[in-house]
């Protein structure tokens, strides 16, 4: 029972909610996540911290920062979730300002702060096989 509770807790918040639309395809560090959400990184952590509790979030660290993307195993749950509040980001205002904040961050990883993840072989396998 306090899996499901930590679960249900983990996307309660709007924030929480984007940050795991915004990190369900690739792994983000925290200084990408507070400019595409307008955060301050300490408020992005305890967010994130959250959805950690409820085992939503695999983490890499690399060097100085830290990367996070939703865990293969809880993909489909977190799919259909999406699915059935119709917020597959195309048509949801907020999440499709994040995609498009995320993609513009993104073509300035490497200028800005972050080196990107590196991600293993089999992390590449296991997140092939949830698409």
């Amino acid at each position: 029972m306090r899996e499901a509770v930590q679960f249900a807790h983990a996307l309660a918040d709007e924030t929480r909610w984007r940050i795991v639309h915004l990190v369900f395809d690739q792994a983000l560090c925290v200084c990408e996540l507070a400019d595409v959400l307008r955060l301050p990184q300490s408020t992005l952590s305890s967010h994130l911290k959250v959805i950690q509790r409820a085992d939503l979030l695999e983490c890499e660290r690399r060097g100085k920062w830290m990367f996070y993307r939703v865990k293969a195993t809880v993909k489909p749950l977190l799919r259909g979730l999406f699915k059935h509040f119709d917020e597959g980001g195309k048509d949801h205002p907020v999440l499709a300002r994040d995609a498009r904040q995320m993609e513009i961050r993104l073509g300035q990883r490497e200028k800005l702060c972050c080196p990107g993840p590196t991600t293993t072989p089999i992390k590449r396998r296991a997140l092939a096989a949830t698409r």
